[in-house]
């Protein structure tokens, strides 16, 4: 099964930690990265979508981080 994660955060340093995170652990980058502005906050928000091949079948209750 390919599993899939969007990722996203505030455009701080996290976001690139999150998204090394998951590399680190397997998950590779899926497309680009989007940016947009959060106008109630006043922060630029990041997102950024990673898949995965795992040998399990899909469960709507998995906990796609733990993969």
């Amino acid at each position: 099964m390919k599993a899939y994660r969007l990722l996203t955060e505030d455009d701080t340093s996290a976001f690139c930690h999150k998204v090394t995170l998951a590399l680190s652990r397997g998950w590779e980058l899926y497309g680009d990265p989007a940016y947009a502005f959060d106008a109630k906050r006043g922060v630029m928000r990041c997102a950024q979508a990673v898949v995965k091949e795992v040998d399990a079948e899909y469960d709507p209750d998995m906990k796609l981080g733990q993969l």
